[in-house]
């Protein structure tokens, strides 16, 4: 299931809403709209057909009701949404930890025991 957030939806529809807000039309080859837009940046038709996915499945990665983006989802995402590699990545570990399939994170060795000298 979904990990929830107190504010509201999930920490990767939040992210993926928060950057999609950064993205204004002409960013990303579109013509700008003569028109009032309700919301800064892209609407969510827009960052969906750029992407190449459905306007509902896009609707619920936002909402956290899809959780499990395909890595050709987020990498098409990740490209339209004009993410450097860093915020890549951080796309890539929120939709694995969206999904249930966080990566552990690295053990760390034992240290060897110090002996004093006898």
């Amino acid at each position: 299931m979904a990990r929830e957030q107190h504010s509201g939806g999930t920490e990767l529809g939040r992210f993926l809403r928060a950057r999609r807000t950064r993205v204004k039309p002409g960013d990303v080859g579109l013509p700008a709209s003569s028109g009032i837009r309700r919301t800064p940046g892209l609407r969510r038709e827009e960052l969906a057909t750029l992407a190449g996915i459905s306007i509902d499945y896009y609707a619920r990665l936002e909402r956290g009701t899809e959780t499990r983006p395909s890595p050709s989802v987020i990498d098409a995402l990740a490209r339209v949404l004009l993410l450097g590699e860093a915020e890549h990545k951080h796309l890539r570990d929120l939709a694995a930890s969206a999904d249930g399939h966080e990566t552990a994170p690295a053990a760390v060795p034992a240290s060897p025991c110090l002996r004093a000298p006898s």
